[in-house]
This record gives structure tokens, C-alpha cells and sequence, in this order.
């Protein structure tokens, strides 16, 4: 009892001896400051712990409020234009997105609301479009007259405008989130993250929906084509497919021809009767970097066809019709392989990581290697069946194309020399793997960016071939500066984000003028070559619509320039139906006193899908006398041929299109380069193969206009980037083309055209052999005279009417002086 009550007292008196010393601790504790130190300079103040409490503890940010009070009256606006479409369209598919647009934007408002409120912020009024901190045009907002114009709309005038303004305004609340993430400090809230997360991933869902919609709204028959890689939908105008090659052994993977993505595998057993699962490589499979066998550009020469590859190359003899018959086919990865040939020689662009100085397959592992190669390869070809590497360039950015300039120069010595253009695009060689290999460096003018190189090839011994010189072709000279061209990105509300000027892409040389035009990231750029080994600036342009400069090509009298904007690098879908019109397009220039001034754009009137990447790519020059006709490479969005004689109303006058190779999935696919060569026009798709392809009369085309193009004379080789001036022969059929064109144009009287028919009449149902006749000579002559009076020249408007009156004159004096 007594032990018992001692231990009592001894846990009161510990007790009462806990709670003095807890006081004084608390005391101590409470008497201690919480001190905010001010600015240097000024006072710090003491804080209260709640106080201090509060400012530790934020879990969204000022932007993040912003965010949220902008989006609740940009989803409203959708609001507004979904409840219109119950009364202005019966489409089934358009009343289905408006209602499922209608139900999550209001969910969505509703979350954003509670947000905002259980945060004690301010929540605005969702029709208060005006209360918006962002710039509507940059967020998608529709304006009030474009709201006013969907208002007013019904039917198919209704869904398509009701569509077009609804992917903008979708594409501009994912823009308003990736805004929102590139600021520091924000979206650290989960809550809100997720709902960011949800926005961007819904609504780019939503959009591919709201395209594929649309493309079917369009009439034209490439809208909606069915999708294969070997039994795809086609549509065509005015061109005729006469022949396609499939990849050659060797240049495809037997086990994935159409280069699908691999799938991950099923989890799931497959329903009882459901279709078996698509075959896939093997999971061991390493040979899926991207555009591994891709098929690339071509060059030609005489009789021959080079096919580039990332792989290597293929030669092709071209038979009877143009028709292609391989010959052989050279393994030597390293893409992109684009390729020229020069005489025996045939030059090759060499940029990834993976190629090496042998040819092997097996890629070069080390960050820097002797192994590796970069840069322009030299095969000779003279044995077409067995083509030798003779020479090699190693260049400090890779090459990813290139362009003969001149040559061979027999003034050069033995054989002469070869000068070529080298544009890299890659990233700088390490110093370590290529001596003299400099990255942008503050102050250090050393850097291989900027730059283009020029390189010397003795034809008599290509081994010997070296850079001679790497002019800094971008350079300020008032300023002394290298980048002295577009810095990159934006031209303002509404513009393209456009590269950096540190490289050119295509430089397409016309040496018979001594001009170059190139195609250099952020700007086009016109050079003087006169002197090949010093490129020299005369003029550059900028356009707010374009995102890369990629290619450039001149009309036949190198008095126009095609230039193409590759936006999205070639890999995306750019031609989809709410695509701009002016960006991932053709960009056309008249070179007037030297300088370019801009006259139209042209671009794919097709919608396409999102599985199929499209966009401006290479083209060439389809030699009709009289007219500025342009073929070209759109990857899926297929082939199309324009003239462009107006430089300010390009016309698209030809076409062929196949649906694209995957209906899920996109694959990069279709054709890289079309070009005309001998009557025909080839084209390489990158993962199906070579197709030829031959133009048709119809209403833009005339079979004598056709049959002209037929005749000229291209000369003894095509490069892709070079070009040569064209000439006809003075034959009857090249005066009828001009005379077709001077008669769809009402450019001439009926009774004058009557007698230049009777003529050229006579003149192909008299004797062969260049018999002599002088009435029918005097006859044309005097025809050639009256089309030069001045009755018939017109207006300066009507210049190009005047050319052809000229051009015809011009050969008609010639047909009549062979008749003497």
C-alpha cells in the first residue's frame, strides 16, 4: 500500500514537472519571431504563423487562375456554336459532334467553375468573351462576323463552315494548355493538370474526328479515298499510270513491306469469330529507325534512271515507253541518298549517324569513329552492273543534299573537274571524329553553321575530291555577323513559326544564267554563280507562312522561282481540310532586276486524312512550249501538276492520288520526287515503289501541247538540282501548241487562226525529206509576219498572249526557211 502510494506521488510530481517545463517551452516558442526580410535596403516584417503558413502553402498559381477564367468563356463559344446545329443541318455525323461537343464543354465549364470558386477566385461570366486575357485570334475564338456568317448558314454551307470554325477554336484551346505548361511554376495543382491533360488529348481527338468529316464534305473524287498499301483507292485527271515497280529485293523487309508500326502485343484473348491479328515483325526486330529502305530522289542520264534510297541506290535502263528495267541495285545505308550523276560518275548525300565509310550495314556504335562517314560519296558507274565508290567528302554537318554546279571543266586539267554544293542539315560533328568541326559557339566564327560547302571533284581521280571552301553564305557583312538572315520564329499573330537561317536545304542551280536559288530554312534566297566557287548573295525574302524553306525550282527561262515550304518536315499530315492554304505550300516568285517579288501560292486543294502525311515537296518542270507547267510530289497527297504560267493564279491541271497506306495508323509514305524526263513522269514512293506515269488531252492540255513537251531537248542528263534552259525543234506540232494556246484564249482572229491551220495542214501532208517549196515558205513567212503587227501585240496585260504570238512567229520563220 505504502509503495503503491509513493509511485503515485512520484508520477504527480513528474507530471506537474512536465507540464511546467512544456509552459516554458510553449513560452519560448510563442515569444520567438517569424521574421520576412524585406528588399536589401528595406525593413523586414514580422509575420504571424498563420500568416507564414499561408504563403509556404500554393498550389496553383496566378497563370494557372488565368488559364481557367480564359478557357470557361472560350468552351462557352463552343457552346453557342454547337446549339446552332439542330436547326441549320440534317447530317447525322454533324448533329452527333455537336452534341458531343455541346455535353463536354459544359461538363467541363462546370468543373472549371467549382476550380475556381473553392480557391476564392473570381468566376467570370461565361458569355464574357471580352473578359478573355489571351488573344482570341491565337486562342481560335471566332470573330462576330464569322459567328454571325455560321448563324446564317444552312446545310452543307453550315457543316462545313460550322467544322472549320470548330477545329480552330479546339486547336486553340490546346495551344491555350501548351502555354500554359511552358511557363514556370504552373499546373503544379494535379487536379488542373489532369484537366489540362484531358483538354489537349480530347480535343485532338475531336479534331481528327471534325477533319475526317470534313473530307468528306469535299467534291473532289481524292477526298476519302480507301486506304491499302497494294490496293489503295485511286483517283486521277488527266494523267495515266502506265507502270509500278515495287522496292527491289533487298530494299524492303519481306515481313513488313508497308513499314507499319509495330503493335504492342494482346492482352486480351480475340473474340471468337473476330479477324486474326495483323502480322508483325518479331519483337526481336531491330530495323525499324525511321525511313530505313525509303526510297528518295532520282537522277537520270541518257537511257539510265538512278533510284536513291536511305538504303543506297538502284539503276534502271529505261526501255521501250520509258518503261524501267533494274539493273542494279547498290547496298550503302546512311540515308537520305539523294544522288546525281555527272558522265561515269554518280554522287551521293550521306547524313545519319549509322553510315559508314565501307558500306556496312552495321552502324557505327562509338560517339566518334573513323568508321563513320558523313558527307558526299563518289561511285563510278560506268560498269552500271557493278558501280565502285571511288571517292569520299566527309563534311562536318553531314550531306543532306547536294547540287552540280558545273562541270566538268576542261580547263581544269585532265578530265576536268566537277563543283558541287554541299547542304548539311544535321547536327556538327564532334572535333574528336572530324578535325576543324565547330558547333555554334558565342563569338567563335569557326562554326560549320551557317554555312554551305563547296566541293571540288577531279573527274580524272575522284579520290582526290575535297572541300575547297565553306562560304558563310548567311553573313551580315555591315554588321560582321554569320547570322545575318532570319533568326527564327514567328512573324507575328497568326503567322508560321519559321527555322532559323543556319542552313540551305535545296540549292537549285541554273548555270547557262549563273544563278542558284536556294531554299534555306527561313528564307529563299536567289544567288549569282557565276564564279561556282564563290556563291554570292543578291537577294533573300521571307514568308510568314512558311516553316522550312525546302526546295526551289525556276520556270525554263529562269525568270520564275517555285519555292516549297516542307512544314511539319514531310512526316506530318499538313493538307488536312482546316489546314492554311499558304502554309506547307508552293511560294511563287518573279525574279525582276534581280530581285524576287512574290506573286501566288499554290497548294493542294485535296483534303487529305490524318494518316497521311502531306506536304510541298520536289517537282520539275514538264516542257510545255508556251506555258510555266510545274509536276509535283505532295508524299500522300500524291501527284499534281500545275501551270503557273500567271505566277499570280497558279492552276492545277493534272492529278493522281491513292488513299493512304494504313487506315490507323500513319505511315510515312508516298512519293518524294515526281519528275518529267523524255515524255514521261516518274515518281519514287517511299514505300511502294517507282511509278510512271504519262500526261492526257483534256480540258487544260492539248494533245499537240503534250506531244511538243515531247520533243524538247532536256539535254543529256537530269539532276534535281540543276537545271538546263529547254529548246523544241522547229516541227509543225510545237506551232500547234502555241497556236492551241493562242486560240483557248481567243488571243487570235478566226479567220488568221483558219489560215495558220491550212498552213501547218500543207505543210505535214506535203513531200518528206526536206523537199523544197517556196509558196508554202512565203506562206509562213507571211503568216509569222502578221502575228508581229501591232494590231495583234495587245496591252502590256496581255504579255503572255504576246509571248506566244512571238514564239509561234518564231517558228513558223523557221519551218519556212527549211522549206527552202
Amino acid at each position: 500500500m505504502t509503495a503503491s502510494r509513493d509511485l503515485l506521488i512520484r508520477l504527480i510530481r513528474c507530471a506537474c514537472l512536465g507540464l511546467v517545463l512544456c509552459g516554458q517551452a510553449s513560452a519560448a516558442l510563442a515569444q520567438a519571431p517569424i521574421i520576412q526580410p524585406g528588399a536589401p535596403g528595406e525593413p523586414a516584417r514580422e509575420l504571424s504563423a498563420g500568416d507564414a503558413t499561408k504563403i509556404a502553402v500554393t498550389s496553383y498559381s496566378p497563370a494557372d487562375v488565368r488559364f481557367m477564367q480564359d478557357m470557361i468563356p472560350h468552351h462557352h463559344q463552343a457552346l453557342e456554336m454547337s446549339e446552332l446545329a439542330p436547326d441549320r443541318t440534317n447530317r447525322p455525323d454533324v448533329l452527333e459532334a455537336a452534341r458531343r461537343i455541346e455535353a463536354s464543354q459544359a461538363d467541363e465549364i462546370g468543373f472549371m467553375q467549382l476550380w475556381l470558386r473553392e480557391r476564392g477566385q473570381q468566376v467570370p461570366d461565361p458569355a464574357a468573351h471580352a473578359a478573355m486575357h489571351t488573344d482570341h485570334k491565337m486562342a481560335g475564338m471566332a470573330s462576330p462576323e464569322q459567328m454571325a456568317e455560321l448563324a446564317a448558314g444552312q446545310g452543307t454551307d453550315f457543316d462545313r463552315l460550322f467544322l472549320e470554325l470548330m477545329i480552330r477554336h479546339h486547336e486553340g484551346a490546346v495551344k491555350m494548355v501548351k502555354e500554359l505548361l511552358e511557363r514556370e511554376g504552373t499546373a503544379f495543382d494535379p487536379v488542373l493538370f489532369e484537366f489540362t491533360t484531358d483538354v489537349t488529348n480530347d480535343q485532338t481527338a475531336e479534331i481528327e474526328k471534325m477533319n475526317a468529316l470534313l473530307v468528306t464534305l469535299s467534291p473532289d473524287p481524292r477526298a476519302g479515298l480507301a486506304a491499302g498499301f497494294d490496293d489503295a483507292g485511286e483517283a486521277l485527271l488527266n494523267l495515266e499510270r502506265i507502270a509500278s515497280l515495287p522496292r527491289p529485293a533487298g530494299f524492303f523487309d519481306p515481313r513488313n513491306p508497308a513499314e507499319l508500326p509495330p503493335q504492342p502485343p494482346r492482352t486480351d484473348p480475340p473474340a471468337e469469330k473476330a479477324e486474326p491479328p495483323r502480322k508483325q515483325p518479331d519483337d526481336e526486330d531491330e530495323r525499324y529507325p525511321l525511313l530505313s529502305f525509303a526510297n528518295t530522289d532520282m537522277a537520270f542520264a541518257g537511257d539510265v534512271l538512278v533510284a536513291g534510297s536511305y538504303h543506297g541506290f538502284n539503276i534502271y535502263r529505261l526501255g521501250e515507253g520509258g518503261l524501267p528495267e533494274l539493273l542494279s541495285s547498290v547496298v550503302c545505308p546512311g540515308g537520305q541518298g539523294d544522288v546525281s550523276i555527272v558522265g561515269d560518275l554518280l554522287i551521293m548525300s550521306v547524313e545519319q549517324l549509322r553510315g559508314r565509310l565501307d558500306c556496312g550495314l552495321e552502324g557505327v556504335d562509338e560517339d566518334a569513329s573513323p568508321e563513320r562517314f558523313r558527307g558526299i560519296r563518289i561511285f563510278d558507274i560506268s560498269d552500271l552492273a557493278r558501280p565502285v565508290q571511288v571517292g569520299a567528302v566527309q563534311t562536318c554537318r553531314g550531306s543532306h543534299t547536294h547540287s552540280v554546279i558545273s562541270g566538268p571543266d576542261e580547263h581544269a586539267g585532265e578530265g576536268g573537274r566537277i563543283i558541287v554544293y554541299n547542304s548539311g542539315i544535321s547536327d556538327v560533328r564532334d572535333t574528336e571524329e572530324m578535325e576543324g568541326c565547330y558547333d555554334e559557339l558565342p563569338g567563335d566564327d569557326r562554326t560549320a553553321l551557317f554555312r554551305i560547302d563547296v566541293i571540288e571533284i577531279p573527274v580524272a581521280d575522284p579520290s582526290k575530291a575535297r572541300i575547297v571552301d565553306s562560304p558563310a553564305v548567311f553573313a551580315d557583312p555591315e554588321k560582321g555577323i554569320l547570322a545575318g538572315l532570319w533568326r527564327g520564329g514567328d512573324h507575328g499573330d497568326d503567322t508560321q513559326e519559321t527555322k532559323q537561317t543556319d542552313q540551305c536545304h535545296d540549292i537549285t542551280a541554273f548555270p547557262e544564267l549563273g544563278l542558284a536559288a536556294g531554299a534555306c530554312s527561313g528564307n529563299g534566297i536567289l544567288f549569282d554563280i557565276s564564279d561556282p566557287l564563290r556563291p554570292r548573295r543578291i537577294d533573300a525574302v521571307v514568308d510568314k507562312g512558311f516553316a522550312y524553306w525546302h526546295s526551289a525550282t525556276f520556270n525554263n527561262d529562269g525568270s520564275k522561282v517555285i519555292f516549297t515550304d516542307e512544314w511539319g518536315g514531310g512526316s506530318r499530315p499538313r493538307c488536312r481540310a482546316y489546314d492554311p492554304m499558304t502554309w506547307g505550300a508552293d511560294a511563287i516568285y518573279d525574279i525582276v532586276d534581280g530581285k524576287l517579288e512574290f506573286r501566288g501560292y499554290f497548294k493542294l486543294p485535296a483534303p487529305q486524312v490524318e494518316q497521311e502525311n502531306c506536304v510541298a515537296h520536289n517537282g520539275s518542270i514538264v516542257p510545255v512550249p508556251g506555258r510555266d507547267i510545274f509536276v509535283q510530289a505532295w508524299y500522300q497527297g500524291g501527284v499534281s501538276v500545275i501551270d503557273f504560267t500567271d505566277s499570280a493564279r497558279p492552276v492545277e491541271i493534272a492529278y493522281f492520288d491513292r488513299g493512304p497506306i494504313d487506315a490507323e495508323h500513319l505511315v510515312v509514305g508516298g512519293y518524294w520526287s515526281t519528275y518529267w524526263y523524255r515524255g514521261r513522269i516518274y515518281g519514287t514512293e517511299i514505300v511502294r515503289g517507282l511509278d510512271l506515269f504519262e500526261l492526257l488531252p483534256g480540258e487544260y492540255l492539248t494533245e499537240n501541247e503534250i506531244a511538243a513537251a515531247a520533243l524538247a531537248d532536256q539535254g543529256a542528263r537530269f539532276n534535281p538540282q540543276q537545271q538546263f534552259r529547254v529548246d523544241w525543234p522547229a516541227e509543225p506540232v510545237v506551232a500547234r501548241a502555241y497556236l492551241d494556246q493562242l486560240e483557248r484564249d481567243k488571243a487570235l482572229p478566226d479567220p488568221l487562226v483558219a489560215e495558220l491551220l491550212a498552213a501547218l495542214d500543207s505543210l505535214e501532208a506535203g513531200p518528206e525529206g526536206g523537199a523544197r517549196d517556196e509558196n508554202l515558205a512565203a506562206t509562213l513567212q507571211s503568216l509569222g509576219a502578221a502575228l508581229r503587227e501591232d494590231g495583234l501585240q495587245g496591252d502590256a496585260g496581255d504579255a503572255i498572249a504576246t509571248m506566244r504570238r512571238a514564239r509561234l512567229a518564231d517558228t513558223l520563220l523557221a519551218l519556212a526557211e527549211g522549206l527552202r
